[in-house]
């Protein structure tokens, strides 16, 4: 598998608009909407872009063998880098790699302390959060959603209790 991590602003609009408003993918997105156009898209592209700019950090587009394979990476979000990862039907089961090469880049290259992930408490299946090492770390609500908060600590942070 050829792994690449672009800007979004590199990614096709379309490929864009039409992941974001994917039947597959809304259904993990409470906050998504089935009216995703160019505009929105747009807009959307330069928000997540700016985050680069304004924390050193933000979300990328990523590719798989040269194809648009989703978004994701780490959001700025009330103080936290907050980790989003959302990839086409066809490539969900590349979202391993694709975390361990965020998790790598989070806590070496941009050496954060730690990032947070986020999930509706409508995911109901969450063990496998606490097998990465995330600790429960209460909610939040944005939009009128709730969201559980989960916390990774880096592995040399002294916060940290992982083994």
């Amino acid at each position: 598998m050829d792994l690449e991590f672009k800007r979004l602003t590199e990614a096709s609009l379309q490929d864009i608009i039409s992941l974001n408003n994917h039947p597959d993918v809304l259904r993990q997105m409470p906050l998504g909407s089935p009216d995703f156009d160019e505009v929105k898209a747009k807009e959307w592209v330069k928000q997540k872009d700016a985050q680069w700019e304004q924390h050193g950090y933000g979300p990328w587009a990523f590719f798989i063998d040269h194809q648009f394979a989703g978004w994701g990476g780490l959001q700025y979000e009330e103080g936290d880098a907050d980790l989003a990862l959302v990839l086409h039907p066809h490539f969900w089961g590349s979202g391993k790699a694709i975390y361990e090469e965020i998790i790598k880049r989070a806590f070496t290259t941009m050496g954060l302390d730690f990032i947070t992930i986020l999930l509706p408490l409508s995911r109901t299946r969450i063990k496998g959060v606490g097998r990465l090492g995330f600790q429960p770390d209460g909610e939040v609500e944005f939009d009128g959603v709730r969201f559980k908060r989960f916390r990774l600590f880096a592995p040399a942070s002294p916060e940290c209790s992982c083994s």
